[in-house]
Formats: structure tokens, C-alpha cells, sequence
């Protein structure tokens, strides 16, 4: 289902792929947040998505012009996930309202590994 906004010109309809770039757009400027992570079925292994593929990792619900997103990532070794989380959902939250003007409802967060740098 596609978000729609109506005004006294039309009516606009936002398509779930356009809503889950700007959320994963958002996302990845979040401190402690690597990236967007994919599992593959098959295997049970989870990849890091790159920044062109980051919306495999977003998955968006549309329940009467209100938005749910959940989110796939893998997060940096040493950060408090509980710190990521909250940022995450406040700054995906504030982006995705401001951009396209329709009520963000819940975000999921699974954080699906961690990173750990050289």
C-alpha cells in the first residue's frame, strides 16, 4: 500500500520503496549504526547492505496513511545498543514526518550483528 496526502490540488501518492530510502538515509547517519543487514534464507548468514541496496534492509507497513518500519542493522562494536536504538527511532521518526507529512507509528529495530573494526 502507498502513503497518500490529499490537499485542495490532488491528491499524491508516495510509493513504500521512496519512504524506506529516506528511512534508511536517516538511519545511516545515526551514530553507532553500521548499515542495513540482509539475511539470506538459504544460509541463515546476514550481510551488510550497501548504501545502494540499503532499502532490502527496510521493511515498510502503511496502515491507514500511518507508517510502521522495520529495520534491519548491524551496529558498531562497543556502542550501547539501547543508545543507537533510541537515536535511531527519534531521527528516523523526525525525517520521515518532515519529509513526507505522514505520521510515523511504530519503528522495529533488529539489530542483526555487530561490527567489529581492525
Amino acid at each position: 500500500m502507498t502513503g497518500k496526502l490529499t490537499n485542495e490540488l490532488g491528491t499524491i501518492l508516495i510509493e513504500n520503496e521512496v519512504i524506506a530510502r529516506i528511512a534508511g538515509l536517516a538511519a545511516v547517519e545515526c551514530y553507532g549504526v553500521v548499515g542495513m543487514a540482509a539475511k539470506n534464507m538459504t544460509d541463515g548468514l546476514v550481510q551488510l547492505l550497501k548504501r545502494e541496496s540499503l532499502t532490502k534492509g527496510i521493511k515498510v507497513f502503511m496502515v491507514e496513511n500511518k507508517v510502521s518500519l522495520d529495520f534491519h542493522i548491524i551496529v558498531e562494536y562497543g556502542v550501547k545498543i539501547s543508545a543507537v536504538a533510541d537515536n535511531l527511532i527519534s531521527t528516523v521518526k523526525y525525517k520521515v514526518e518532515e519529509f513526507i507529512g505522514l505520521e510515523v507509528e511504530k519503528i522495529n529495530i533488529f539489530v542483526e550483528g555487530v561490527r567489529v573494526d581492525k
